[in-house]
């Protein structure tokens, strides 16, 4: 009578194919341990392989410890690699060249739009002169509101000395609410036209940094020296 060879003689005989110069995972629970929370193979998966720093091989039922930030091949019964889990190197590797493509694309379109947009050298330093004047503009605003400002806060600095807690005379009167409100004022509006200033004054660096970057451009675009 013909009788059925046993399942485990062929497993046995799969692994022993697989595990042919692949190092075996030592055990499935350390295994299990290192896959990060990774799903076991579903049925037709029956084992991981992966390869260390090294570049030796490791086989387990479930994800080698020694996988570490590396690809997994997720194999079926008979050693065919049905999937592949992607290692954290795989994604930073997809992930900097999906950016270096989104940057390479940006960057023919600020071509296109800067041919576009003018025909000569001269329109690009007509437009930079320009916003350029319109923000000196605002500066000089600014440094006005400044001046009038400190001006105001020199002659309430003057004023309240004339009242406590700045007089020690004990006739002094005290110090009127309205006139303590016009100081704080005076030295939150000093502020805030300060802060103004100086933004206005980084733009304005930004705004010759960008320009002077499009006319390079620009005379390279039309072969110009």
């Amino acid at each position: 009578m013909r009788t059925r060879p046993k399942a485990r003689w062929i497993l046995a005989g799969t692994a022993a194919a697989l595990l042919a110069g692949a190092t075996l995972a030592p055990t499935a629970g350390a295994a299990t341990k290192s896959g990060g929370g990774r799903k076991p193979p579903a049925p037709e998966e029956s084992m991981y392989r992966c390869k260390d720093a090294k570049g030796a091989s490791f086989v387990g039922q479930s994800i080698p410890p020694e996988c570490g930030d590396g690809d997994i091949d997720v194999l079926d019964a008979s050693g065919r690699v049905v999937r592949v889990i992607p290692g954290r190197q795989s994604l930073a590797n997809v992930a900097a060249a999906q950016q270096a493509e989104e940057a390479r694309k940006a960057a023919e379109q600020r071509d296109r739009t800067l041919l576009a947009t003018y025909l000569t050298v001269a329109d690009i330093e007509r437009l930079r002169d320009q916003r350029l004047e319109q923000l000196e503009q605002q500066a000089r605003v600014t440094q006005q509101y400044i001046l009038n400002l400190k001006e105001r806060e020199a002659r309430l600095t003057e004023d309240v000395q004339r009242f406590k807690p700045y007089n020690s005379s004990p006739k002094a009167p005290p110090l009127p609410d309205h006139v303590a409100e016009d100081i704080v004022n005076t030295v939150n509006g000093l502020q805030v036209y300060q802060q103004e200033l100086v933004k206005n004054t980084a733009e304005q660096e930004r705004m010759r940094t960008e320009f002077a970057a499009d006319i390079a451009r620009f005379k390279e675009l039309k072969g110009l020296k």
